[in-house]
């Protein structure tokens, strides 16, 4: 992969990252515990989709960050008293699963080609 189209590549994992982060925010409690589980796996497949696109770690890291930083701004609580994250358990699993599926993602050695591709 040339160095335009990585960099290409971590844009939109950050933009998915965003996106994954508000998505499974909305979804975890709206449909708990099968909304917290889809939520879950979707920052697992955003994660290593990521690590096997680049084929780099940083294609775990970046999409983490940004879902860190969305996650972290949406849990936050406005003047108004509104926010998105209710007090209870399944948040908590959410901040806290997402966070080690990145690490989890971010740590796995890369294997080699199985060759299946090839023609």
């Amino acid at each position: 992969m040339s160095g335009r189209a990585r960099l290409l590549a971590y844009a939109v994992l950050g933009a998915l990252g965003a996106l994954v982060a508000v998505a499974g925010s909305l979804v975890q409690a709206g449909w708990f515990p099968g909304g917290l589980l889809l939520a879950l796996a979707g920052c697992a497949a955003l994660f290593y989709g990521g690590v096997r696109a680049t084929r780099t770690r940083l294609g775990a890291a970046v999409p983490a960050a940004v879902w860190v930083l969305c996650v972290l701004l949406l849990s936050t609580s406005r003047p108004e008293g509104d926010f998105l994250f209710a007090a209870g358990v399944g948040p908590y699993i959410y901040l806290l699963g997402g966070a080690m599926t990145a690490v989890i993602c971010a740590s796995v050695p890369q294997l080699p080609s199985s060759g299946l591709n090839a023609a």
